[in-house]
């Protein structure tokens, strides 16, 4: 108070105390320019939803940032002051997940046109020096996390963070400032603590608070960083100096994640339609190997025809909208060490065996148990196994093998192989064609490749020749010239003069020889061309 005092009589000003948490401001639509179009409906729904409950609610995260630079969101999350108990209770739909941090999903919709939105509690900031500390890690540990609602491992890693708090305690404790902005759709207000639209306009990406601390607390963040670098990169994006600085260094953190939450965080990666991109920046930023071992493989395997084929084909498909499988390119980045594998095998057993397990071998060398060998492993190992049936184009295999439910996944996976010219570009023509056609043109494709098939394999005919019984013999050798002049005895007789003495001589009906080989004196039959 007397500093204050004599301060204010001296003529100074105070210092401004800059708050923890960063300064709330709050922009309006004229200066933040979210076209509200751009809402997904269902995202709507949860905040009202929320809101018409007492809650606060708000669009949050990615999505913010994507609206405010004109881009219509792929996913929306939401964050809210309700817990994940009283969020699951307001929607016939939601379901909670997660350990690390407790989180909500509300669907809406059923199979390939299910939604899914997030929804967030705020969390509280606390100090992770002074959380509960375990030695261990989640797995070791599950006994004793279990109770822990903020927990850190020893090297600093928060392995419970589960602690609900205020909207400005929440906005520190996520990563990016671009990504810590929170919309009311209804009011159209953005919500910013920590420049995030400032950042937006510089095309910045910066984390909030030091990085190499943020990094320690969660080591992911590393890969969020270079999928975001990827992601904005065409927008004119950077990573600060600062937050792009400690990557490398901080890279061994990542060896005391869960492999399964890496695992997820590489797909990500590589589906967000910006495959190439990420492995560029990873080659960048000099992380192209240490992050995780299937993710070297990725990039070591980019150049390729096939891989790189593959990693186009996604990011294609990624920008019209249309579904990604993570099994199918991960099946083109892997199918090098199962064509090996099946070629060496096929030295010693049948085809089909042979394949099986090669697909084995790759996937304990490769996958390992990370993806539980559940649906993505089966549809990996679907699409291989159809491979050596696409070869069959007669009988009824057609028609079975394009009405298997991976079928489409095998067939471009075997596009792409004719592409890069390992099949006949004729094959994926055919099928294309006949997954397309009405019974009656598949039946008429089959019977084309069946007699294209028998022509191919049957030798050349030698033209028939039409002999007379008797004759074959004969017709080798010419006649002498006492044959000429006698008469031939098997036509005339001696005595086959007429009784009337008349010089014409009467035919007599001829005696037919009989035709089998074992008859004495009788020429073989000519044997017909096969």
């Amino acid at each position: 108070m007397i500093k204050k005092f004599i301060n204010r009589l001296l003529g100074k000003s105070a210092p401004e105390i800059k708050h923890p948490f960063g300064k709330r401001a709050e922009i309006g639509p004229q200066e933040h320019g979210i076209n509200p179009n751009l809402v997904d409906e269902r995202a709507l729904n949860v905040v009202r939803t929320l809101k018409q409950a007492g809650f606060e609610a708000y669009i949050v995260g990615g999505a913010v940032r994507d609206l405010m630079l004109g881009l219509a969101p792929k996913d929306f999350d939401v964050a809210t002051n309700a817990t994940p108990e009283q969020v699951k209770g307001l929607f016939r739909r939601a379901f909670i997940i997660g350990r690390r941090f407790r989180i909500v999903h509300v669907v809406y919709g059923r199979g390939r046109e299910h939604e899914v939105i997030e929804v967030s509690t705020f969390r509280a900031y606390l100090d992770n020096v002074a959380a509960e500390q375990v030695a261990g890690n989640e797995k070791t540990s599950k006994s004793e996390l279990a109770g822990m609602k903020h927990a850190v491992d020893s090297s600093g890693r928060v392995l419970r963070d589960n602690v609900w708090g205020p909207q400005e305690e929440d906005a520190v404790r996520r990563d990016f400032t671009i990504n810590a902005m929170y919309y009311d759709p209804e009011t159209q207000i953005v919500v910013d603590y920590h420049h995030g639209i400032k950042d937006s306009k510089n095309r910045v990406i910066r984390m909030i608070g030091d990085a190499q601390a943020r990094y320690r607390e969660d080591p992911v963040r590393i890969i969020r960083a270079i999928r975001f670098a990827a992601k904005l990169n065409g927008l004119g994006f950077k990573l600060e100096p600062k937050t792009a600085t400690p990557l490398v260094k901080s890279k061994a953190l990542l060896l005391e994640v869960p492999q399964s939450r890496l695992f997820d965080e590489m797909l990500k990666l590589l589906q967000t339609g910006h495959a190439l991109a990420s492995i560029e920046q990873l080659k960048v930023l000099g992380l192209a190997h240490g992050i995780y071992p299937l993710l070297d493989v990725v990039v070591e395997r980019a150049e390729t025809p096939f891989v790189q084929s593959a990693l186009l084909d996604t990011d294609r498909r990624v920008g019209e909208g249309k579904p990604v499988a993570p099994s199918f390119l991960l099946a083109c980045v892997l199918w090098a060490d199962v064509r090996d594998g099946w070629a060496a095998r096929m030295k010693n057993q049948h085809s089909h065996p042979a394949l099986q397990d090669a697909i084995e071998d790759v996937f304990n060398a490769r996958i390992g148990d990370v993806s539980g060998r559940g649906k993505l492993a089966g549809d990996m190992r679907e699409i291989w196994l159809m491979q050596p049936r696409f070869e069959k184009r007669v009988g009824s295999a057609p028609f079975g093998l394009v009405e298997q439910p991976r079928f489409r996944a095998a067939f471009d996976f075997m596009r792409l192989r004719a592409e890069i010219g390992e099949l006949d570009v004729v094959l994926s023509d055919w099928w294309e064609a006949f997954s397309l056609a009405n019974d009656d043109l598949r039946n008429d494709m089959v019977d084309e490749v069946k007699l294209e098939q028998q022509q191919r394999a049957r030798p050349p005919r030698a033209p028939r020749v039409h002999t007379v019984p008797g004759r074959a013999a004969n017709a080798a050798s010419p006649p002498s010239a006492a044959d000429e002049a006698a008469p031939n005895r098997s036509e005339f007789s001696n005595d086959a003069v007429s009784g009337d003495g008349s010089d014409a001589p009467r035919k007599r009906r001829r005696r037919r020889r009989p035709t089998g080989r074992g008859a004495a004196g009788d020429a073989p039959a000519q044997d017909p061309q096969p």
